[in-house]
């Protein structure tokens, strides 16, 4: 969990073939040179340029970072998802097991600190940022009463989605809905069977989450995600109540895989296991008029279930559409969406749902690279408050002495905490349009939904605490402060103008406006450079991050 260090990544290039073995380094600075006396084989497809580089890895992880940069700048973005793919998962619940092995109590503080270790200093980056991504789509949350105290379900739940992150979505699939986490959270664990003499119907939350919100939505779609229409011009539903019935009756049956009966609710993190007496063994009606024949077992039920929803044409295009949103930009083309959901569709082996490929799809697509330039006025999307935290974090090296990341409680100043969302639909939905001119665009921005007055307020405030407090120059801080790093910045402070093209590129990937840019040059004039350049640096940073502009990812 430690951040790369250029021997790290030597032993990795060299592994998938990306070093020229035996080549005598040049003993320079930057990721270009190595301390085994290897060159990393420069890339032919590197970013043009910095900024190009920041814009790509304020996609794909939590942050650029300087290192980052010039290791993408080298090697190039074939290597760099090459090297991102074989990575050792960033894993969470192997952390709380060993806390609770050592006679820890645990609660969801010690969640919450793995989260940020492994986001901050993850070595797969682009793995935990697609793993945060589908955990917006497969929802479960701590502020479930079932869940409350489940501090090793909610972690095995995590590393369950980063595991299958880079995986096929039907094996995510599976495995998010045999998970006891998600049992617990939309009913399935312990579903049981129709039984009219003691009033019981199968439970019909997971059955309905599972289409709506997980793999097809509410509406037929075009190959691109557009709604198909009828011939009155309106949207043609994917399904409806009979065939929530027929799903909901098809996952009865499963409980905990140690239990040893069926109220039993001492469970694990295991997946669910079949109980076949209490399983609905009728023929079942499901999606686009598939029969589930009597008689079949749990497992062969849930097989051909879940084989009939990874089947159907709508999964390519909505689960597309909303990896982009959280990756990339809220406003995707259909043409961006339609060419992403034809890698879902075949990865070019014939494989279908290969999220891995459908990642790199979205982040290497033309609209993805150039459309901050093509098409300013609609590309791009409000940065996650959360994510505002980690790039600011990431870009300036902010560590704590004691090397923790005690952030626990997050949502309060921000509404966004891992596996905390006050609902199944997410912090925010793929569909929010605020009132007013982006709505009168017909456009969307989902994360604007939670920028209540409050929260923006708070967050403003938080942010002050996190860079005017939170320094590496505050000898009064405590060991568990996380601090940003002046001393690579303090140079610059003398010049301005030098400060903020090195801000530019780590905290807004070189997006700054000539207007934002003067604003600030005549601000920092004014301030004084006594100091060895702090206040300079602080002001700047901190003015960056709260603007509207900062708040904006391109």
């Amino acid at each position: 969990m430690m951040q790369d260090t250029r021997s790290d990544r030597t032993s990795r290039l060299l592994a998938v073939g990306l070093l020229a073995a035996g080549t005598l380094g040049c003993g320079g600075g930057g990721s270009g040179g190595s301390d085994g006396g290897n060159d990393y084989v420069q890339g032919s497809d590197v970013p043009a340029s910095d900024a190009d580089a920041a814009r790509f890895l304020t996609q794909a992880t939590f942050g650029p970072a300087r290192d980052d940069i010039d290791f993408l700048r080298f090697i190039g973005y074939a290597a760099w998802f090459e090297d991102q793919r074989t990575l050792p998962i960033s894993k969470e619940k192997p952390y709380v097991d060993a806390l609770e092995d050592d006679g820890k109590d645990l609660n969801q503080t010690h969640r919450m600190q793995i989260w940020w270790k492994n986001a901050m200093t993850g070595k797969d980056q682009l793995r935990q940022r697609v793993t945060w991504a589908l955990s917006q789509i497969f929802v479960v949350s701590d502020q479930h009463s079932a869940l409350y105290g489940d501090v090793k379900g909610l972690c095995s739940y995590y590393d369950i989605l980063a595991t299958d992150a880079f995986g096929n979505f039907r094996q995510l699939l599976e495995h998010v809905t045999l998970s006891p986490t998600m049992g617990k959270y939309l009913n399935m664990l312990r579903n049981e069977k129709a039984n009219p003499a003691y009033n019981i119907r199968p439970d019909e939350n997971y059955a309905r989450e599972i289409l709506q919100l997980f793999t097809i939505g509410l509406v037929q779609l075009d190959p691109d995600g557009e709604p198909t229409l009828d011939g009155l011009n309106q949207p043609i539903p994917t399904y409806d109540q009979s065939v929530v019935e027929g799903f909901a009756a098809t996952f009865t049956g499963w409980t905990f895989e140690n239990a040893v009966n069926w109220w039993d609710w001492e469970g694990n993190t295991k997946p669910m296991v079949a109980w076949p007496d209490y399983h609905e063994t009728a023929a079942k009606s499901i999606l686009d008029g598939v029969v589930i024949p009597a008689g079949q077992t749990p497992e062969a039920d849930l097989a051909l279930a879940l084989d009939t929803i990874f089947a159907h044409p709508n999964v390519g295009p909505f689960v597309s559409k909303q990896l982009i949103q959280r990756l990339v930009t809220s406003n995707p083309t259909p043409a961006y969406v339609g060419r992403v959901a034809a890698v879902f569709d075949d990865d070019g082996s014939g494989e279908r749902g290969d999220l891995f490929e459908v990642v790199k799809a979205i982040l290497m697509d033309d609209e993805a690279r150039n459309g901050h330039t093509t098409m300013p006025d609609t590309f791009g999307k409000v940065k996650e408050p959360l994510l505002r935290m980690t790039g600011l974090w990431r870009a300036l090296d902010a560590k704590a002495d004691s090397g923790k990341y005690k952030v626990y409680w997050p949502e309060y100043a921000f509404g966004q905490a891992p596996l905390r969302s006050p609902t199944v639909f997410n912090f925010y939905s793929p569909t929010f349009s605020p009132p007013g001119t982006i709505a009168d665009a017909g456009l969307v921005a989902p994360e604007l939904q939670i920028a209540t007055h409050s929260l923006i307020a708070e967050g403003t405030n938080e942010f002050y605490y996190l860079v005017f407090w939170g320094h590496s120059d505050n000898t009064s801080a405590d060991k568990d402060t996380v601090k940003i790093d002046l001393k690579p910045l303090k140079p610059l402070a003398a010049d301005p103008n030098a400060l903020l093209d090195e801000l530019d590129v780590l905290l807004m990937a070189g997006s700054m406006s000539p207007e934002m840019r003067q604003i600030l040059v005549d601000h920092l004039n004014a301030t004084p450079n006594t100091d060895g350049g702090r206040q300079r640096v602080l002001e700047a940073v901190y003015l960056i991050v709260t603007s509207p502009e900062g708040a904006v990812q391109k």
